[in-house]
């Protein structure tokens, strides 16, 4: 097996996935992590429709490797019920996304057609 040193990952998203009946939940976890990881991550826009791969609508937070393991450990514990999408950014977006991702919650299948006509 060819093994991948972890210097590879540039950077971290997380995708926090809604809909309009969890939309109030998604809002209020997003003002949550705003004020824990101030300056430690950066938060996306809050998409009320679909956007790229996503199959909800969603908002993303990028933050560097060195913030993972607070970052993703804190979502662990207080996503709620909503579904959180984690992948790394190492240049190759579509085995980033198909496989290299971490779910929280359920898995969900992504639109990876719009990483393919990116690419």
């Amino acid at each position: 097996m060819q093994q991948t040193d972890i210097a590879a990952i540039e950077s971290w998203h997380a995708h926090v996935y809604f809909d309009a009946g969890s939309r109030d939940q998604a809002h209020g976890l997003r003002e949550a992590i705003m004020v824990r990881f101030a300056g430690r991550m950066e938060m996306g826009r809050f998409h009320e429709r679909l956007v790229g791969p996503h199959p909800r609508w969603s908002y993303q937070i990028a933050f560097a490797p060195a913030a993972f393991t607070e970052i993703i450990s804190w979502l662990v514990l207080n996503r709620g019920e909503l579904v959180v999408f984690t992948h790394p950014n190492t240049g190759d977006a579509l085995g980033d996304h198909r496989d290299r991702a971490i779910w929280m919650g359920d898995c969900l299948a992504l639109n990876l057609d719009a990483l393919r006509a990116a690419t």
